[in-house]
């Protein structure tokens, strides 16, 4: 309140109070007519007074209701206004503004959350305890339903039992249920968030759809396979054609001289031994295509590291083995997993056997918390490339001139089906680790 306008109020009240007290002696002294006059001016300026009062209430009153309607369009001129209206009204205005302002922050802020929700791969549901669905993103839209839904209880379109089991999840539970989807089966792995806003609890749900994925990832494996096996019998079959097709012109030729007789040879020799490495080629896929599953039996750490160890001393290379339990019990086809490590120490022996001073370090770890077991195998060779990397382990895929490539397929088939992983670190230029993880039971 400015000073100008309390200084009016109280001008305003001590006129009433001199008004009422003149009026008291009018009455005393009879004199009716003064008395009609000074109770007229009593009222004009109680009338001022309310006048006053009730201009400024209404202009918080729209203020309160624009805020409560969310208008921000409010705007009051400042024009033909005294001092105290002028600030009222300017104050009024710069608050209307600045709501305006984080209006907009909040729709822009809501907008990007929403937009960048609806580009993620996953479909995502967000609902109250009601059961009531509050929101879904694009991709919830068209894999589920194909239609946005208000209530759980409609996902049991896709499964009787659909809304049931999103009941019973737990926060940080993986989950995976059936969809039966224009009868197409889809199989979806679904987790639970839950959090609390204003007062009022919401859960989210997260659905992936696995079976694209595996698909997806089944595609790409596959089209590697056949980049490698295309590559690898055009190779062998490209000569074989060339060749044959030369013998067969020196073959129908009359005279056919001791130079044509020792090139049909020399051809000859050449068709057998590339037809004899694309059959060994055949036969190591038939190996790799059918690997037997392993007949598991508990071993322990020590025993299965012993062998290895008599089969590998090369006086040339320095052995270090780290083993940190050797009771430690493993669940595992020994003769499998002696394969794998039998794999990798070969391929560590070649890595650094041109190095000043060959060194291969065997370690092993327990990590009893995620019930996981490791078997690292490191050596200080040339390293392996980055950008071939990751295709080591496809079936084979070599770096090595005379290598088959299926000795890390193998690996990492056999790796898989003890439920177990393989995977490798390289440095070019300072070495390589493979490690092996095994689940404990």
């Amino acid at each position: 309140m400015s000073k100008y306008h309390t200084i009016r109020i109280v001008l305003i009240a001590l006129s009433l109070v001199a008004i009422s007290v003149a009026s008291v002696y009018l009455y005393q002294a009879k004199l009716f007519f003064c008395l009609v006059f000074s109770v007229v001016i009593v009222l004009v300026l109680i009338a001022c007074l309310c006048s006053l009062q009730k201009n400024n209430f209404l202009l918080i009153e729209r203020l309160v209701d624009s805020l409560r309607y969310k208008d921000f369009s409010l705007n009051f001129s400042l024009k033909g206004k005294n001092a105290t209206e002028r600030k009222l009204r300017s104050g009024i205005n710069e608050v209307v503004v600045d709501f305006r302002k984080q209006l907009a922050e909040h729709e822009e802020r809501y907008k990007y959350y929403e937009t960048l929700f609806d580009t993620v791969d996953s479909s995502l549901i967000v609902v109250d305890e009601k059961e009531n669905v509050q929101w879904m993103n694009r991709v919830a839209v068209q894999d589920l339903c194909g239609h946005a839904i208000h209530s759980v209880d409609e996902l049991n379109e896709l499964n009787p039992n659909f809304a049931q089991q999103l009941a019973k999840l737990h926060v940080g539970e993986v989950k995976v249920i059936k969809l039966f989807k224009e009868e197409v089966i889809q199989e979806m792995v679904v987790t639970m968030t839950e959090y609390t806003t204003k007062g009022f609890k919401y859960r989210l749900y997260c659905f992936t759809n696995v079976r694209s994925l595996l698909e997806e990832n089944e595609m790409e494996a596959w089209q590697k396979l056949v980049r490698v096996l295309t590559h690898e019998i055009m190779n062998s079959i490209a000569p074989i054609i060339s060749l044959s097709e030369t013998m067969v012109e020196r073959i129908e030729q009359d005279n056919q001289g001791e130079q044509s007789i020792e090139m049909i040879v020399h051809g000859m020799k050449v068709i057998h031994r590339r037809s004899k490495g694309l059959l060994e080629f055949v036969e190591n896929y038939r190996k790799l295509s059918r690997m037997s599953s392993p007949l598991l039996a508990y071993i322990k750490v020590g025993d299965l590291l012993a062998d290895i160890k008599k089969l590998f001393n090369n006086p040339k290379i320095a052995y270090s083995y780290n083993i940190e339990d050797k009771e430690q019990l493993l669940f595992i086809d020994r003769s499998q997993i002696e394969q794998v490590l039998i794999n990798l120490l070969k391929n560590a022996e070649e890595a650094c056997n041109e190095q000043p001073h060959p060194l291969i370090v065997i370690t092993t770890r327990y990590q009893q918390e995620k019930n996981l077991f490791s078997i690292s195998i490191t050596d200080n060779g040339h390293g392996i490339l980055p950008e071939v990397q990751d295709k080591i382990f496809v079936p084979f895929f070599t770096t090595k001139q005379r290598g088959s490539g299926i000795g890390l397929s193998l690996c990492k088939q056999i790796m898989t089906l003890h439920g177990g992983s393989i995977s490798v670190k390289s440095e070019e230029g300072v070495g390589s680790t493979f490690t092996l993880k095994f689940f404990c039971k």
